[in-house]
């Protein structure tokens, strides 16, 4: 057996093996069950894989923010050290990571600025992103308004996207279009990645899975645009990039033109879309991103044979069962009805 193969070999064994250790439905249940912030903690630190993230600390001190930033820690750890196994896609993969974690953070900076809150700020952070991050958060937590915003991020290759951007008279930043573009310049450089380091079978499986997810977060944000915000077909028309997609121009303009969300879920479901929407669940059609990305990873963990579909496939994965696992600790600690918490997972 060659080194190439080997490698591929340990990859794949290692993804699934972990992932084998996921969360099961017994420990959902368990998790249910806690009447409190602190039993999630012992019980997520006593029979679950996180137990290595959480020993030493004492559940009787930890709080929800610090609990939620050791389980985002313990994350990144584990995909890092995954990626080590085939160093050639290890630097890409895990940029992609950090990149959308500095999204997340920028976003919500940009939220406490609107809600004119930005000193928050300091108290929110994930203080183990800083040390792989372009974003100076300490200067980050010192910004109380735009202008200096743009001025801490000019640096970063953030900034061209930024900077387009200004508050409205009422001093309110456009959250939801920065996040869009954002994520797409976040796309946008895997996608070049992808194509630069990789070929063959690898290049087209791995283009495809990035580009369906971002159809489908596509039509889940032209549903949300318009149940939500009501915004006008040339509104939302700008909110999407048909460069980075497979959709159709006719499909996006039949969405966008739509008179109501159940309408753009009528015309998706017609399509080869609909199927995978379907399957996530009618009552998801603003959220529906989330719910096919994890049917797609775990489709993609046990049956694809390329090493890097199956790594970025358990980053998926792992993603969704932190989302979880936050769902449920924000359920217990505001004392949600069980059925409704269990509802909301992604299973």
């Amino acid at each position: 057996m060659n080194a190439t193969s080997t490698t591929s070999y340990a990859v794949l064994a290692k993804a699934r093996a972990k992932y084998g250790r996921f969360l099961s439905e017994q420990d959902y249940s368990g998790i249910l069950a806690c009447q409190s912030v602190a039993e999630v903690m012992v019980y997520l630190k006593t029979y679950t894989h996180f137990a290595p993230a959480l020993s030493g600390v004492d559940e009787r001190e930890v709080h929800r923010g610090r609990l939620e930033a050791l389980l985002r820690q313990y994350q990144f750890n584990e995909f890092d050290s995954l990626c080590r196994y085939d160093s050639s896609l290890s630097e890409g993969f895990s940029r992609y990571i950090i990149e959308k974690s500095e999204v997340e953070q920028l976003m919500h900076f940009i939220v406490l600025l609107n809600a004119r809150s930005a000193d928050r700020f300091f108290f929110r952070f994930p203080a183990f992103l800083a040390k792989h991050s372009e974003l100076d958060f300490e200067r980050l937590a010192t910004v109380h308004d735009y202008a200096g915003f743009l001025d801490a991020t000019s640096h970063t290759s953030y900034y061209p996207v930024l900077r387009q951007f200004c508050p409205d008279e009422k001093g309110r930043l456009p959250a939801a279009a920065i996040e869009n573009k954002l994520y797409e310049l976040v796309l946008e450089h895997m996608i070049a990645f992808i194509g630069k380091k990789t070929k063959g079978s690898e290049r087209q499986e791995l283009t495809d899975i990035f580009k369906k997810l971002n159809d489908y977060r596509m039509i889940s944000r032209i549903i949300r645009l318009k149940r939500y915000y009501h915004m006008t077909p040339e509104q939302i028309k700008a909110t999407v990039n048909p460069q980075i997609s497979g959709l159709s121009p006719k499909l996006i303009d039949l969405m966008c033109e739509a008179d109501t969300a159940e309408d753009v879920y009528r015309i998706v479901n017609d399509t080869k879309y609909g199927r995978l929407i379907s399957r996530a669940g009618s009552d998801y059609q603003g959220d529906i991103g989330p719910r096919v990305q994890y049917k797609i990873a775990k489709q993609k963990l046990h049956f694809s044979n390329n090493p890097s579909v199956v790594m970025i496939s358990f980053m998926f994965l792992s993603e969704t069962e932190l989302m979880n696992v936050i769902c449920l600790i924000e359920g217990v600690r505001y004392q949600v009805d069980p059925k409704t918490i269990r509802s909301m997972l992604i299973r």
